[in-house]
């Protein structure tokens, strides 16, 4: 009976977490649309600057008593996590520069292939559900995001180390959230990206004189929401489930874009981009589903 209770609260916890992972994936892809409009009037890594200094302070005021405890073990781990965090950004960010926003989208949701990739070579291999997960997802995300092709570019290699640096990311952070206070894990990374992207926004940007409507309606649905909270989830959750199967639930991220953009945007999916979607939440269902025989 002990065991079977044990195996009870393990199997809730873990669904539990996997709801919380998409509750985080929903809200960063019902928020693009709001980043879509603000970037047309503030600098990229100057938006970043602001969004996470925002998020780090409202988290840093709201567990201040465990960060003044906190000690160099969490410290240095929150800062690995935060230097993928900021690489994953920064390298999307100039690779949209060069090649086309539809491929940086699919290379970028390649971090689904790549965890469980990168958890093979460290020894912890995918179970079934995780392999079969990953490739619907991949073959959605084709279809969702490839209208013309994948021409690979500089640019797409650019972000194909964005797509690298998201993986690590959500691998480290499986490594990390069960060993330290995952309240400290996510300030602190947080607050880290936060550092490096205003390193990079004073020496390559310029600060607007006045935040226009779109970028401040921005900030709002993003600083707290999709970025202090959804961080804060992310860390919590992944105490309790996979990095594999992370990467596959955050695959849904452009289908919540997507339908978002058709609420609020009034856009259209073609039959090719709906079969994708399809794609993507049955990979999504398939490594919640099918029995797992292997290790994830």
């Amino acid at each position: 009976m002990p065991t079977t209770l044990t195996s009870t609260r393990t199997a809730w916890r873990r669904l539990s977490a996997d709801l919380s992972l998409i509750a985080v994936a929903f809200v960063w892809g019902v928020t693009f649309v709001a980043v879509k409009s603000a970037l047309a009037a503030i600098g990229v890594f100057t938006f970043l600057a602001i969004r996470f200094a925002i998020a780090f302070l409202f988290l840093a005021l709201l567990f201040r008593r465990r960060l003044a405890a906190a000690g160099w073990p969490a410290v240095r781990a929150s800062l690995v996590i935060g230097a993928f965090l900021f690489a994953g950004y920064a390298f999307q960010t100039a690779g949209l520069q060069y090649t086309t926003a539809s491929s940086a989208g699919f290379i970028t949701g390649l971090a689904v292939v790549l965890v469980p990739c990168l958890a093979a070579a460290s020894r912890r291999l995918p179970g079934r559900p995780v392999v079969v997960g990953a490739g619907l997802s991949v073959a959605g995300l084709a279809l969702l995001t490839l209208n013309n092709g994948l021409a690979v570019s500089y640019g797409d290699l650019l972000v194909f180390f964005c797509a690298i640096s998201f993986a690590l990311h959500i691998i480290a952070t499986g490594r990390y959230a069960p060993r330290f206070d995952a309240k400290i894990l996510a300030t602190l990374q947080i607050g880290a990206t936060a550092l490096m992207s205003g390193l990079v926004a004073a020496s390559s940007e310029t600060m607007p004189a006045l935040l226009t409507t779109d970028v401040l309606i921005a900030l709002a649905v993003t600083a707290i929401p999709a970025t202090a909270l959804a961080f804060l989830v992310q860390t919590t959750a992944q105490q309790f489930t996979t990095p594999s199967r992370t990467a596959i639930i955050f695959a849904l991220e452009p289908v919540f874009a997507a339908l978002a953009g058709i609420v609020l945007l009034g856009e259209t999916l073609s039959g090719q981009q709906i079969l994708g979607c399809v794609l993507i939440l049955a990979g999504t269902l398939a490594s919640e589903l099918l029995p797992d025989r292997d290790s994830a």
